[in-house]
């Protein structure tokens, strides 16, 4: 079994971390838009250690599913390959996408330390494009990730992404934006 194992051990270190960043990540995200939509404000627990947290350990999930790839005998990649959107052929536009979302969510996450540096505002409307880097890690997981099309990674898949795009059209129809639109159109 060992045996078996061994040729593959970096793909299949990949492959888990890759699940785990997804995994991490959309329950960092229902974190962050509960806090960010006040759905528990005064209600529940403060959740900003959570959220942190888990932001963390999305980024080391991240970091584990790219660099892992390094050690891998099928794709031979090089830190480029890893590092960079659209040096790497495999599978250029999803792997382009994984890695301008997984660069995203590393910096938007550790954002968090220079909010000081960035002021409190500026900070909050940056961190709204966490949502975006999500949706890009989101995509690249079905279009790229070997498990795509097995019913238990798509099951994984709608458990950890239903419950955040709730959330998101939620937040949305709750903005101020939304709701001055829709004032302005019963309005009419």
């Amino acid at each position: 079994m060992a045996t078996a194992v061994a040729p593959h051990i970096y793909w299949i270190i990949s492959r888990a971390a890759g699940s785990a960043a997804l995994v991490l990540a959309s329950l960092s995200v229902c974190v962050g838009l509960s806090m960010g939509g006040r759905f528990l404000k005064r209600r529940g627990p403060d959740l900003r250690v959570t959220h942190e947290a888990l932001s963390l350990a999305t980024i080391a999930a991240l970091l584990v599913h790219g660099l892992s790839l390094l050690g891998d005998a099928y794709l031979h990649p090089s830190i480029l390959d890893v590092s960079v959107p659209f040096v790497s052929d495999y599978r250029a536009p999803w792997m382009a996408m994984g890695l301008v979302g997984g660069w995203a969510m590393i910096l938007l996450g550790l954002s968090y330390y220079f909010r000081g540096k960035i002021g409190p505002a500026r900070w909050r409307v940056l961190h709204r494009f966490t949502a975006l880097a999500w949706l890009f890690g989101l995509a690249h997981s079905l279009g790229e990730g070997s498990d795509a099309g097995e019913a238990w990674f798509l099951i994984m898949v709608a458990v950890v992404t239903v419950p955040v795009l709730a959330l998101m059209v939620v937040r949305w129809w709750n903005s101020p934006a939304h709701s001055t639109k829709a004032g302005v159109q019963v309005a009419r």
